[in-house]
């Protein structure tokens, strides 16, 4: 494997949008199973990299082999549950209204309603998931089984597993007859390309996964075109963690465990860990908190992504404790690996006046760090959630009883949080159907639509309706035969079978 890359040029990434733009034509409106049979060659093709693509990945991350060999299954495993949605077919959701030519006082029309797919689409690399959120990622998985070209802005921290990476898609589009310019990697290590890519004419939506900052440089671009697009944006958040007073009085020990596992897992380094704990002043709070600094403080060091977001890291966690009022807990003190681009875990408190007096202590801080929030009793707990910004995630601890007498709190976190976990923590999102990845702003820019799962195809389609057309010129999944026998809206019901 090469150890050194060709930066594009704006060049670069108009020839990429001109073939994309080409390409698109053609490949929207293949059959599903011929783009379901492109989706799964792409999965074997990666396979087929091997260790290769395993051990390029974690030198360039740091990160284990057992969790990229992970990553490698996440990463196949959703480019195959696309492919199972698209040859299946109704994911389009043929919507079909039949005339009423005799209504009074007007005649209704024959209409037709389905998803179509939008056009080129850039998607760019995240650099904590090398695999699952890059260049064959749920951005791109979701964006080619819906019919759109893709082209990748691959990110500056893993070039050599987006190469490899790219070069199977590349292998699998050939293999499959797929139309040249379908998929394109770009390279490079500063801001100029991405911008570039999203500022291009041809370019029709953006799938992103990073910093805030990054996100909303880019919806910034694309606002200002003369044709604005949409950028799906998942930028983080401090996921809330709430342990209400019953769970903590039954099981301060195994929480505190718990906490702490989630807060060090990967690093920190994943957009659902769990910045934020908030509970109310008891002595089994304090039982929590004790225990909770112990496991923190005997954790070891790890190494992350690279130098720049260690460095990042320490900068953001000292902005923290510099707030007035925040206390530290602990840091670990198991530093067993040179000092370059390690993570010390590190967790801090605050009261609940000075945490919302305090915008900073409110921001994402990526990687192995928690803010404890203590609060004098439940109305200080309402005012600290009422002060929180859209998450990701919210995760509440308690004793079934308990929430009987809180449903205004329920309530408040269904509005803030794309996902609500009960009794468990945030990290770890599954990849299936009912997954809901993503939040209220600033967690992502349409809290609508998810990056995860099978419904992640949604952010890269758009409606079309089909008034009076004649029934041979329609497409096949709102010809009245119902040639792909798929599930179609039917005058209101949902059925497979023909019109008569």
């Amino acid at each position: 494997m090469a150890d050194q890359f060709w930066e594009s040029t704006p060049e670069g990434v108009d020839e990429a949008l001109t073939y994309a733009d080409a390409a698109f034509p053609v490949f929207g409106n293949l059959p599903g199973k011929t783009r379901a049979a492109f989706l799964r060659a792409i999965g074997r093709q990666i396979l087929d990299l091997g260790d290769v693509l395993i051990q390029v990945t974690s030198r360039e991350t740091g990160l284990p082999l057992g969790r990229i060999e992970g990553e490698r299954a996440r990463t196949v495993d959703q480019l195959y549950q696309f492919a199972d949605l698209i040859e299946k077919g109704s994911w389009v959701e043929a919507t079909i209204d039949t005339p009423i030519p005799d209504r009074k006082p007007n005649p209704r029309p024959s209409l037709c309603r389905m998803l179509v797919p939008l056009g080129p689409v850039a998607v760019f690399g995240a650099s904590n998931f090398p695999l699952a959120f890059s260049v064959a990622g749920g951005d791109t998985a979701s964006a080619l089984a819906g019919g759109n070209p893709v082209i990748v802005k691959a990110h500056p921290g893993h070039p050599g597993c987006s190469v490899l990476v790219g070069e199977a898609i590349v292998r699998a589009a050939q293999e499959t007859g797929m139309p040249e310019g379908v998929f394109s990697l770009l390279l490079d290590e500063g801001t100029s390309v991405g911008k570039d890519l999203v500022a291009h004419p041809k370019v029709q939506a953006v799938g992103f996964t990073g910093s805030y900052k990054a996100g909303m440089a880019l919806c910034q671009v694309a606002a200002e075109r003369k044709v604005p697009i949409p950028v799906f944006a998942e930028m983080g958040s401090i996921n809330p963690v709430i342990l209400l007073p019953g769970a903590l009085e039954k099981r301060a020990g195994q929480l505190a465990t718990q906490a702490a596992s989630s807060v060090t897992l990967g690093v920190g380094q994943f957009c659902t860990n769990p910045g934020l704990i908030l509970a109310i002043h008891s002595p089994a709070l304090e039982s929590f908190i004790e225990a909770f600094g112990k496991v923190i403080s005997e954790t070891a060091y790890g190494t992350m992504l690279s130098p720049r977001i260690a460095g990042a890291y320490h900068k953001s966690v000292q902005e923290v404790l510099d707030q007035t009022g925040v206390k530290l807990i602990t840091r670990s003190s198991k530093d067993n690996l040179n000092e370059l681009n390690q993570g010390q875990p590190t967790v801090a408190r605050v009261n609940a006046e000075d945490f919302m007096g305090s915008p900073k202590a409110h921001q994402e801080v990526f990687g192995p760090f928690s803010l404890l929030v203590c609060c004098k009793d439940f109305q200080d707990l309402n005012q600290v959630v009422d002060s929180l910004a859209g998450q990701l995630t919210f995760t509440l601890h308690c004793e079934p009883a308990e929430m009987n007498g809180h449903p205004d709190l329920l309530q408040k976190l269904r509005e803030k949080a794309g996902r609500i976990i009960f009794n468990g923590m945030p990290t770890g999102v599954e990849v299936s159907p009912a997954m809901h990845h993503g939040g209220p702003y600033p967690a992502s820019t349409d809290s609508r639509f998810t990056s995860v799962g099978i419904h992640a195809i949604k952010r890269f389609v758009k409606p079309i309706c089909f008034q009076n057309w004649e029934d041979a010129l329609l497409p096949p999944e709102l010809q009245a035969s119902n040639p792909l026998q798929i599930v179609r809206r039917v005058n209101g019901i949902h059925t497979k079978n023909p019109i008569a």
